[in-house]
């Protein structure tokens, strides 16, 4: 092509150029930035791979990193091509040169500007959409390995009868390329029609035809495959109908095909497809007759006919045809609905079952009996004593235990016991002195398991320890138990170089340790130190003197982090929980499987859901969702976590979930069969908190089994708020050993309450067998409560208790001055047609800062208890033998003490005389009189001294056991 940008050119202006030097030194500076950027991006990859190989899960770092290069590389070049032939052919299709217009000579500068860079800008094009679209691509590889690794369901969906497998790992997939072709297609439009208007292919205001015949021809071609990838998208969006959410009636989230879908929607896909299919075809027809005219008016068509037949008719049928009788147009596509969601969160076999909701035994002393049998009543809070182990069992400041304990259960002389369970983790901010060399080198590691009977408390509502101290010793026996890997354990440690740990303390001093483990990565190696100095920004680790040969280091300490690490591909549960076995410490974390296409499923949000109060005030209780919307959840996998060594191992739990199926053809050997768990462990295995969270969720509408029913929405439940604190969440579900009325013994179970849709009544009652290894793990029992009378919901109870006069009184008094009131978990638990309440009391105040049991609030068949320990609550309630006290406990000695009274008049008296003082305080304050507020503190004092005092040597006499507790010390200052 002629030069025609020339014309005359003024004098040159020389302009001066930097010295060799500073030449040199640039080249330099930027040769060290480049190399700089290199390593930063190798020091990622490289510190990643040593984590996987430290680890042994080298294969699912290999397989993912070859994975998302295959697909960067494969789509990347796809769309690189894609969009270079279009423009090398409409620049190859330009037409000659001809009389210049205006236009043409506007666009003539910009021609001969990229002239001599067309092949550079071609690249740079070509180069630019291929990164955008590979790396797009890339964060497909979780599609791509479950279609490429899909096993069947042997389930078919009731619309179209294909299997499963279909939704869930195929349509995914095609959908991903039929997104890739259309933004193919339409950049390489958008290249092609702008080269071919910058070389004349296409004109705007230039006389004559506005496109060549080669113009014409190419772009008809492009529109015709977008138009046939449109009609494509048609086809599958009839399959897509079966996964389609929609609000409809009782769900937000409704899942599969409606009335309107199966008899307006799906005809219209199917047309819509012959439209689009004919309307491409006339595209591709313009090689031949060189006109736009027919596509024109066949893209018209179609777009008419979406509008006509794609959405004002389904709208005609919904209106004319569904609304005058919804419920029997819709019946059968719910009966699908239920049935599916039912299977694809394993609630299908929930058994429910009528509860009268009153008793009919009128034998109290039976009742009483039938209490204590009926379940292994946990009065330690697991959310509420944390403080209480921190403040008697941490011993260092430089351990804690996290916020919320954990419930487990051991045998003990042949018998299980319900306990509390938390380990001694490191806390750094209790160190003496914080610098590097503390926080990363001698404080590494946290020491021993604290455990407490979960069904008791000693006098003074302290846990009854059954693992205690420092080294720690009880029931639990011998264990490796330094705590290297726990839930409070988020930095990095160095360990087993020439610096020496901090071991624990004793009355002999502190005591060192070196890590003899194989965890973590070996820093020994200088590109090692180098790479991880870059990686966490530590420039110390590459010259320390106290990094050496041994050293390691130690990160993603946390349990929930190393599985979620080791398997990307799962749903970790929020509460990893620790259990003694084997002689180690073994973190326990439950993981699932989910998928968002199982046809016809409502979906719920995992992080929604799983809410409730105990996540609303600990952020790491929350689930690890890798897909937050889903409608099929199994829990598939158990993972352990060695807390010495940090070792992670996966074992397939449910072994008929083709979703983990699919996973572990993309991973083998990763996951252990189930036949590999241990005795030991399986002991300890239970029924996971989050999926039991979800299917209560569904089971709140999906309990009922009749289209009828579901759709009037008359027998909708609700989970209640937790009545024992003002955060407006849900009630968390409870860990305890108890029966259901169908079962003879207790069985450690987790349970729920719902109440109904805006009201707080009882509506049912949901267990779960929550112990693995048995034949009725996983069984979910629901007793649901009649509809014309009315029982007492959580809510409802909470409120009694606050309500009543003597009840409330104490509690007044015990809330007073610096003291607090902290109320347990109110668990419920059905007895004789009726639900038993109970409720731990705390007090945390006075010189304590940590909770104590007080009080244990009962309610039963209208009648309530409002006592020092759970026995004589229970005796009162019941009124056993007209007693209000437990019986008399046997001595060592096999004499026994003699029965306390339910109060002791020296304790009351100083407890009123308390009561006095503290209301001359109060009128005291409101005149400004200080001298009266004064003495009036005096007397406090000298009245809760008394109390005190008696209150011990009832204690010492063996019955202040069931005497009323008295009232922390209030602060004496004017404030109080």
């Amino acid at each position: 092509m002629p030069d025609r940008g020339g014309g005359p050119t003024g004098p040159r202006i020389r302009v001066g150029r930097p010295s060799r030097r500073v030449r040199t030194l640039l080249m330099t500076l930027g040769v060290l930035a480049v190399l700089g950027m290199a390593f930063t991006m190798f020091a990622g990859f490289w510190t990643d791979w040593l984590w996987y190989r430290s680890v042994n899960y080298s294969s699912v770092f290999t397989t993912t990193l070859w994975t998302k290069i295959g697909l960067f590389f494969v789509f990347g070049l796809l769309m690189a091509l894609a969009v270079g032939f279009n423009i090398w052919l409409a620049h190859r299709l330009r037409p000659p040169l001809s009389a210049m217009s205006m236009e043409q000579q506007s666009l003539d500068r910009y021609r001969m500007g990229i002239a001599p860079y067309k092949k550079w800008l071609l690249l740079g094009i070509t180069s630019l959409v291929g990164l955008i679209a590979g790396a797009s691509a890339s964060g497909q590889w979780r599609t791509w390995l479950m279609w490429v690794n899909g096993v069947p369901f042997h389930q078919k969906d009731p619309q179209f009868h294909l299997d499963v497998a279909f939704y869930a790992f195929d349509l995914p997939w095609y959908r991903f390329l039929l997104g890739f072709g259309f933004a193919a297609a339409i950049l390489s439009v958008i290249a092609a029609a702008l080269t071919h208007y910058l070389y004349g292919g296409l004109r705007v205001t230039s006389p004559g035809a506005r496109a060549t015949a080669a113009a014409t021809g190419h772009l008809s071609v492009l529109l015709g495959i977008f138009v046939a990838l449109k009609a494509v998208a048609y086809w599958l969006d009839r399959y897509g109908l079966a996964v389609k959410s929609s609000d409809f009636k009782a769900t937000d989230n409704w899942t599969g095909l409606r009335y309107v879908d199966a008899n307006a929607y799906l005809p219209a896909k199917t047309i819509l497809f012959c439209i689009a299919v004919i309307c491409a075809l006339l595209f591709f027809a313009t090689l031949w007759r060189r006109t736009w005219q027919l596509p024109v008016i066949g893209f018209g068509l179609m777009v008419l006919s979406a509008i006509l037949i794609g959405g004002l008719y389904p709208a005609i049928v919904q209106k004319f045809q569904v609304q005058p009788n919804e419920q029997a147009k819709e019946a059968p596509y719910v009966t699908k609905n239920l049935k599916a969601t039912r299977e694809a969160y394993g609630i299908d076999d929930a058994k429910v079952t009528e509860y009268a909701g009153k008793s009919t035994t009128t034998d109290k002393t039976k009742l009483r009996d039938d209490a204590t049998d009926a379940a292994s009543i946990r009065i330690l809070d697991p959310n509420i004593v944390s403080p209480t182990f921190q403040q008697l069992q941490q011993i260092r400041n430089y351990y804690a235990f996290p916020t919320n304990l954990d419930v487990d259960r051991y045998s003990k002389d042949g018998t299980d016991q319900d306990t509390v369970i938390g380990l001694r983790e490191l806390n750094l901010a209790g160190i003496p002195k914080n610098n590097w060399i503390n926080d990363h080198f001698r404080y590494t590691h946290g020491y021993g398991v604290v455990a407490a009977k979960g069904t008791e408390a000693d006098s003074q509502g302290r846990p009854v320890f059954t693992e205690s101290d420092l080294p720690s010793k009880g029931d639990l026996g011998t264990y490796q138990q330094r705590v290297y890997y726990g839930e409070k354990t988020n930095t990095y440690s160095i360990v087993g170089g020439p610096q020496k740990e901090i071991d624990y303390s004793d009355d002999n001093g502190e005591k060192t340790f070196s890590y003899t483990g194989k965890s973590g990565v070996n820093l020994s190696n200088p590109i090692n130190r180098a790479a991880y100095a870059v990686a966490f920004n530590e420039p110390q680790i590459l010259y320390s003197g106290a990094i050496g040969e041994g050293s390691r280091i130690l990160y993603n300490r946390t349990p929930k982090e190393r599985v979620e690490a080791v398997a990307p591909w799962l749903t970790i549960d929020g509460d990893a929980y620790p259990a003694v076995v084997g002689g180690k410490i073994q973190w326990i974390v439950d993981a699932y499987t989910t998928t968002n296409g199982y046809p016809y499923a409502s979906r719920t949000t995992l992080g929604d859901t799983t809410a409730d109060s105990l996540t609303a005030t600990n952020n790491s209780r929350a689930v690890v969702a890798q897909q937050n919307q889903v409608n099929y959840i199994r829990n598939s996998v158990k993972a352990t976590v060695d807390a010495y060594t940090g070792q992670v191992k996966l074992y397939q739990w449910d072994t008929k979930d083709p979703v983990l199926k699919t996973w572990m053809k993309a991973f083998p050997g990763t996951v252990e069969p189930r036949a590999d768990i241990p005795d030991g462990l399986m002991d300890h295995l239970r029924y996971p908190q989050d999926l039991f969270k979800v299917q209560r969720e569904l089971l709140s509408r999906y309990h009922v089994e009749d289209a009828t029913t579901f759709l009037s929405g008359s027998e909708v439940w609700q989970v209640p708020d937790d009545p024992t604190n003002k955060s407006g969440n849900a009630v968390p579900p409870y860990y305890l050993s108890m029966k259901m009325p169908d079962q003879s013994s207790q069985v450690f179970s987790l349970t729920t309450t719902f109440t109904p849709n805006g009201r707080d009544n009882l509506s049912a009652f949901m267990s779960v067998d929550a112990e693995a290894g048995t034949s009725d793990y996983g069984k979910i029992r629901i007793l649901k409560l009649p509809t014309n009378t009315t029982v007492n919901g959580p809510k409802q109870v909470q409120s009694q208790f606050n309500s009543k006069p003597d009840i409330a009184e104490t509690i007044s008094l015990l809330n007073r001055g610096d003291s607090t009131v902290e109320y347990g978990n109110l668990l419920a638990v059905p007895l004789d047609g009726e639900l038993l309440y109970v409720e731990p009391v705390y007090v945390r105040g006075g010189g304590l800062k940590y909770p104590l049991l007080r009080k244990v609030l009962v309610t039963y068949g209208g009648n309530t208890a409002f006592e020092d320990t759970l026995g004589a609550a229970l005796n009162k309630v019941f009124g056993a033998d007209g007693s209000t006290t437990e019986p008399p406990p046997a001595d060592d000695g096999g004499t026994t003490t003699p029965p306390p009274t339910s109060t002791n008049p020296t304790v009351q008296q100083a407890l009123n005389d308390a009561q006095k003082a503290f209301d001359a305080g109060q009128e005291a304050l409101k005149k400004n009189d200080w001298v009266a507020y004064g003495e009036a503190q005096k007397d406090l004092e000298d009245a809760l001294r008394r109390a005190e005092e008696a209150q011990n040597r009832a204690d010492e006499g063996g019955g202040g056991t069931s005497s009323p507790s008295p009232s922390p010390r209030p602060s004496s200052s004017p404030s109080g």
